[in-house]
């Protein structure tokens, strides 16, 4: 999927089957768990994984992973979870768009390593952004 993610944020393939989305951050892997879609056995490509992503891929039961970047949190849920992983830049901790703390998204997953656990706290971390605006 490496070759494809050129222009998109995300690109997942399993079989010649190819799926890609310009959402950012971990906006498209919860919609395809939103959509129930069975991505068990995929491989992904992803410009920024950190925890938050990692713990989704594991619950999606993605098999392997291209991170352009990938936190130190990120690369231990995948190395617990044995997900075969590769990158281009490791970082200590993945940054908010405004560039001035810690994504929102990572500070909610920071409290556990269990991908069901994981995928409720991004839910309810979304719920919180959205009512904020």
């Amino acid at each position: 999927p490496k070759e494809n993610l050129e222009g998109h944020t995300i690109c997942l393939c399993k079989d010649g089957t190819l799926l890609f989305s310009e959402k950012r951050g971990i906006a498209p892997m919860m919609s395809f768990i939103a959509e129930n879609k069975d991505l068990r056995g995929y491989s992904v490509a992803d410009l920024i994984v950190g925890k938050a992503a990692a713990l989704l891929f594991v619950k999606s039961g993605i098999k392997s992973v291209f991170a352009k970047t990938l936190s130190k949190s990120g690369q231990e849920i995948l190395e617990n979870f044995k997900i075969p992983y590769e990158y281009e830049t490791l970082t200590d901790k993945i940054i908010n768009r405004a560039g001035t703390d810690v994504c929102p998204m990572e500070k909610a997953v920071s409290p556990t390593e269990d991908p069901e656990e994981g995928y409720r706290l991004l839910r309810h971390q979304i719920e919180l952004l959205k009512s904020n605006k």
